[in-house]
């Protein structure tokens, strides 16, 4: 069994990055957030694991060789700028068209409004995926917690530490905001809260397209 002793401080370190990424305000968490107040606590555990998937995936993509691909199609983190910042687009119209909508029945008796969990995994799944920003974090991440050369075994180690890591930080945002109190201060401003996510995507999706990655 391979001692892990010798690389503990480079992956203490990444995990420490890891969690300051996670945990800051982004497209990600706000959606979480938003949605766990609005469809209650399976809807944003739904959502929750889709994101978790999607960093998993860029997670295994970067340890597979990622970087050097991205040197070599260029082009391809472009397409997927635009994507991203549509998908973006996307969601603010919808939190718009949400906040426009005078009435909300359900909502009004205390009922959640609820998407199918399935398709609340697959929004998650897309914020993360169509996200280019997330590629270079984990680029940036796994040369934090992979030095050269290093055994499997400290890979498995350092992107099992970093899904551990999401799944409390992701689920622990559904839950605490799935909350009754919660969801009934979200019934008293409806309309406002749904109005700040429609410009926090939309000004996500603009700084997308004009930062340059």
């Amino acid at each position: 069994m391979l001692d892990l002793t010798p690389y503990l401080p480079q992956l203490l370190v990444a995990w420490t990055a890891y969690i300051i990424a996670v945990a800051s305000p982004g497209p990600a968490v706000l959606a979480i957030i938003a949605t766990s107040i609005a469809q209650g606590r399976k809807a944003g555990l739904a959502l929750a694991f889709g994101v978790l998937s999607g960093s998993y995936t860029w997670a295994m993509l970067t340890a597979s060789g990622l970087s050097a691909l991205i040197r070599t199609y260029g082009q391809a983190i472009v397409f997927l700028k635009v994507a991203g910042a549509c998908y973006l687009f996307w969601l603010a119209y919808n939190a718009l068209k949400a906040a426009m909508r005078g009435d909300a029945p359900k909502a009004a008796l205390g009922v959640p409004l609820q998407m199918p969990l399935k398709k609340l995994y697959l929004k998650g799944l897309g914020i993360h995926l169509t996200n280019p920003k997330a590629i270079f974090a984990w680029i940036m991440l796994v040369s934090l917690g992979m030095p050269d050369g290093a055994p499997v075994a400290v890979t498995a180690a350092f992107i099992g530490g970093c899904m551990l890591i999401g799944l409390v930080i992701f689920c622990g945002f559904a839950i605490v905001f799935s909350l009754s109190p919660v969801h009934r201060a979200y019934l008293r401003s409806r309309r406002v809260i749904e109005s700040l996510m429609a410009g926090f995507f939309a000004f996500a999706g603009l700084k997308l397209l004009t930062t340059r990655l």
